[in-house]
């Protein structure tokens, strides 16, 4: 009997035709057969931000075998919750996101859509990976990551992820990868976060820009020094935000009125 080959989910938050997502499909088609259900458009920075005020939409773009594309007009939490309820045939083997145009390490992974769409594939109890190559051009060369990104699914097929956590994963934009490093996030901090400017017609309009300060640049357990060393950072990242160790002190408090 032939063995069933893994259903793989894909999206991302540059849009259906981001280099990144195609590099993705490239490296994964011999691995599983792949449903990618993707942005219409760019939404870098969406998180975990779904659509509430107006109907969301979809479209089948490509289909083959072993390979179907469509595009959403909502957000990358959108796309897979539309995916997983009128789209893919069974549930997901893995839920993937990426690969992103841009860093996620550190507090990027709270702003992330990439890892929108991958922690509400958590969410739904599906193993789920984000990729990312801190590089932000249209144009990044992907071809030094797509063996470990293959490698990474690979493995997360065979051996699964507890409930509840997913993987972060951050390439350096190298074509010398030094290797993989399991690590912790990082504690940082954007800063600077706006440029100010004149509107011609009167008042003032801002940018969104920032600065990322390291607040712990010799810690070498983080994503950011396995970064900044040229190792892929794989970071495992809980859905469970709640600080149990604040729990017991939290239970002294009166906060009875």
């Amino acid at each position: 009997m032939t063995k069933k080959r893994p259903l793989l989910l894909l999206s991302n938050d540059d849009g259906v035709n981001a280099k990144g997502i195609h590099e993705l499909i490239r490296a994964l088609r011999p691995v599983g057969d792949l449903i990618v259900v993707a942005p219409d458009g760019p939404r870098s920075g969406s998180a975990g931000a779904i659509t509430s005020a107006y109907p969301v939409r979809y479209a089948l773009l490509q289909q083959e075998s072993g390979l179907s594309v469509y595009k959403c007009s909502g957000t990358p939490v959108d796309c897979v919750k539309l995916a997983l309820h009128a789209i893919v045939p069974a549930v997901p083997d893995l839920v993937v996101g990426g690969i992103n145009h841009g860093d996620n390490s550190s507090v990027n992974v709270h702003y992330s859509g990439t890892m929108g769409v991958v922690i509400e594939g958590c969410l739904k109890g599906i193993p789920s990976i984000g990729f990312s190559l801190c590089n932000h051009q249209a144009d990044a060369d992907f071809s030094p990551v797509l063996p470990y990104v293959r490698r990474i699914v690979e493995e997360t097929l065979e051996k699964g992820l507890p409930e509840g956590i997913c993987l972060n994963v951050n390439f350096p934009d190298t074509p010398d990868l030094e290797g993989v490093l399991v690590c912790r996030q990082t504690h940082g901090v954007w800063t600077r976060e706006f440029v100010k400017a004149d509107h011609p017609r009167g008042g003032n309009y801002f940018w969104l820009t920032g600065e990322y300060r390291n607040l712990e640049p010799n810690a070498e357990d983080t994503d950011h020094w396995a970064l900044e060393h040229n190792y892929v950072a794989v970071t495992p990242t809980q859905v469970d935000v709640t600080a149990y160790a604040v729990m017991r002190e939290l239970k002294t408090w009166n906060f009875n009125v």
